[in-house]
């Protein structure tokens, strides 16, 4: 099995897998790799899940590190940035991740998660003849599989972008992706938050801001989780950083995951056109000063909202509130 077939979803009731056609232009143009990203020109099937397992078995995998995230916090074009580099393949927020993230949450025991994570872990693994290494993106709230995911890739790094509280949760009320984020991903979160704190102290989120603060809590406590585990082998960026120097923040990142640049290759991605791009949508423009812009336009329009989330934050029982107020050294 190659990259060109592609494992794009994942049927656990009927234990089989959407299989599609994917060129390697297909992988550096799509921003997800969940439905967002299929068109009438993707060629595929649905197949027995079994044989799958089986042929993902007989996989001799590339190294594979991972780019976690809060949430709206540059992860997109970090993953873009270093696609470009070269013998890298980016992946970015495979819809099964999010399936088999869900799927641990059960209670109930599954005999076939295991082997479902680890065969995945090697489909993400391929590469093409020039591939030395594959970088996945997962989406924001599947850091919650994270430690099994490190733990069955030993070697793998990590990179893990967030925001302080007020500018995260700026971040998290400026769009119309960001609003989805939190109707999507907002019941369990809540649940994942109640998980690691217990009580909180706090009344359930109601409002908007409530729910972008409580949201900002337990992607922070997930990354909290997995700092403490894998220590070096996770790098935190903070998203301000990385934008205040955008080309030394990249080499930080490609020297962790052991990726080989050069002054020409970032010179060259620091004037190339990514940066003018919307990650999420590159038609469309975008820049470090449209987003200081549309996140100045935010703290105007939703004063009040952030005001509430604050509040809620504060209303967090103190143990809560000192875990959340930790910051995290940038390893190297």
């Amino acid at each position: 099995m190659t990259p060109q077939a592609y494992p794009q979803n994942l049927d656990l009731a009927q234990k089989r897998v959407l299989m599609i056609r994917m060129a390697e232009e297909d992988y550096r143009a799509a921003s997800f790799l969940d439905d967002r990203m299929l068109t009438a020109r993707h060629k595929g099937a649905w197949v027995a899940l079994d044989p799958v397992l089986a042929n993902a078995r007989r996989i001799m995998p590339l190294p594979l590190h991972f780019i976690f995230h809060t949430g709206h916090v540059g992860s997109t074009l970090l993953s873009r940035l270093l696609g470009e580099v070269d013998g890298v393949l980016s992946l970015r927020e495979p819809l099964p991740l999010r399936i088999l993230a869900d799927a641990f949450d059960a209670p109930a025991a599954d005999d076939l998660r295991e082997p479902l994570l680890e065969a995945f872990l090697n489909l993400w693994g391929r590469g093409y003849a020039h591939t030395r290494a594959v970088v996945l993106k997962a989406t924001s709230n599947t850091a919650r599989l994270g430690a099994r995911m490190m733990q069955a890739r030993p070697h793998a790094r990590a990179v893990y972008l967030s925001l302080p509280r007020e500018r995260a949760i700026e971040a998290l009320l400026s769009s119309q992706y960001a609003q989805t984020d939190l109707e999507v991903f907002g019941p369990e979160r809540l649940t994942r938050l109640h998980t690691m704190l217990g009580n909180t102290g706090a009344a359930p989120p109601r409002t908007v801001g409530e729910i972008a603060a409580m949201s900002w809590a337990a992607e922070r406590l997930t990354q909290r989780a997995l700092n403490e585990e894998f220590g070096s082998r996770i790098l935190n960026i903070d998203f301000e950083d990385f934008l205040g120097d955008m080309r030394a923040s990249l080499a930080r990142a490609a020297a962790h995951f052991e990726l080989e640049t050069t002054p020409d290759t970032l010179d060259a991605l620091m004037s190339g056109p990514i940066l003018s791009q919307y990650s999420k949508s590159p038609l469309k423009p975008y820049s470090v000063d449209t987003r200081a812009r549309k996140l100045a336009q935010t703290r105007a329009a939703q004063a009040g909202e952030i005001a509430r989330a604050l509040a809620w934050l504060e209303k967090l029982a103190a143990p809560a509130r000192a875990l959340l107020d930790e910051t995290f050294a940038s390893k190297a």
